[in-house]
């Protein structure tokens, strides 16, 4: 293999030149939907020639009509059938073809009851989905629908609602103003250590912010640096951003941060979405530390939340589930336990939440 081809495009034409081919002589009444959606690094973009040494190569989901459910295994069948060994010099795997329903693919990946994916997603729902999920079901391509669901539920995760959009704001800006004055404070009594570990922290936040405010979905750890060097602010965050990073004396750590905050602020002013806030930098209490203030930027938000029920989730100052934790296994728990039909444990905690408001 002389050059990479990207996935998406090697799934396309997978599916122009064999799938849709062979189901079309084999099942010509058949209507489906075939699409590359999903878990993989193709799916967001960012597959390279290193992503091909495992579960990569041309493969494509197709979409069936519940009421055809009955026709899986003759559809496995006609693709399986005399498989060639090879696809564009990459190996074929027909076994990574799978064939489902847009209910039960959505339904268990969002960890969600799969009725709720026609009537939409209740806001406290979108709470539990990490954000790495909401890019790999919403990315990717379409090759065909003859029976418009794909392309409807596609089309409803393309981002967050308003109210969920401003709830996440806010839950980073409540982050940031939480741990911002920690890291001077770390490095003033002589504990750099601490204190770049407090700003590591910090410049996810940052990020994170800058993704939402951008409105595109957060990538997981290994794409969450290459992804955001796509957004429009990185060529003026990344060298404040860098140097906070990479510095190891807390004083230029402090002031490299404090011009990133600076310029989040603006970005939040520029969204117009609250009254504009003072972007300026201001000592924290009678201490020599720099600080955005990122509670006021939380409180603003949260005032323009006009659900009531994610009003008073606001209050606890959570956030959503990529706020919550960083930990991969928590983060996929409602997709695993949703494959066997029980509760989604976070939508409890956060119905929870919401009755002792109401007590």
């Amino acid at each position: 293999m002389s050059s990479h081809i990207p996935g998406i495009l090697l799934s396309r034409l997978f599916h122009e030149h064999y799938i849709a081919p062979r189901l079309s002589s084999t099942m010509p009444a058949l209507s489906y939907a075939s699409a590359l959606v999903g878990p993989g690094s193709e799916v967001l973009g960012f597959d390279t020639s290193m992503s091909c040494d495992h579960d990569w190569g041309p493969r494509v989901l197709i979409f069936i009509r519940e009421s055809d459910i009955t026709q899986k295994e003759a559809i496995l069948a006609a693709l399986q059938h005399e498989v060639p060994i090879s696809f564009y010099n990459y190996p074929v795997d027909i076994y990574q073809t799978i064939v489902t329903t847009v209910p039960s693919y959505f339904g268990r990946r969002l960890g969600v009851n799969p009725t709720k994916l026609f009537e939409g997603l209740n806001l406290v729902d979108w709470l539990t989905i990490p954000s790495q999920t909401l890019a790999e079901l919403s990315g990717g391509a379409i090759f065909r629908d003859d029976i418009g669901e794909l392309t409807t539920v596609h089309q409803q995760l393309i981002y967050y609602p308003k109210d969920v959009w401003l709830f996440l704001m806010a839950s980073v800006w409540n982050r940031i103003g939480q741990e911002e004055h920690l890291m001077p404070r770390a490095g003033f009594v002589g504990d750099e250590l601490g204190s770049a570990l407090i700003a590591s922290r910090l410049i996810r936040d940052v990020m994170s912010l800058c993704f939402l405010i951008e409105r595109r979905y957060t990538p997981y750890p290994k794409w969450f640096g290459t992804a955001f060097r796509q957004l429009t602010c990185s060529s003026e965050l990344l060298p404040h951003l860098q140097k906070a990073q990479n510095t190891n004396e807390w004083r230029e750590r402090e002031q490299s941060l404090a011009k990133a905050y600076q310029i989040v602020a603006q970005m939040h002013n520029e969204l117009q979405l609250t009254e504009p806030l003072d972007s300026a930098v201001k000592f924290f209490y009678d201490r020599p530390f720099s600080v955005i203030g990122g509670g006021r930027f939380a409180e603003a938000l949260v005032s323009k939340i006009e659900d009531p029920t994610l009003r008073k989730l606001a209050v606890f100052g959570f956030g959503g589930i990529d706020q919550i934790s960083d930990n991969t296994d928590f983060r996929a728990i409602s997709e695993r336990l949703q494959t066997f039909g029980e509760i989604n444990p976070l939508r409890v905690f956060f119905d929870r939440l919401v009755n002792e408001r109401d007590q």
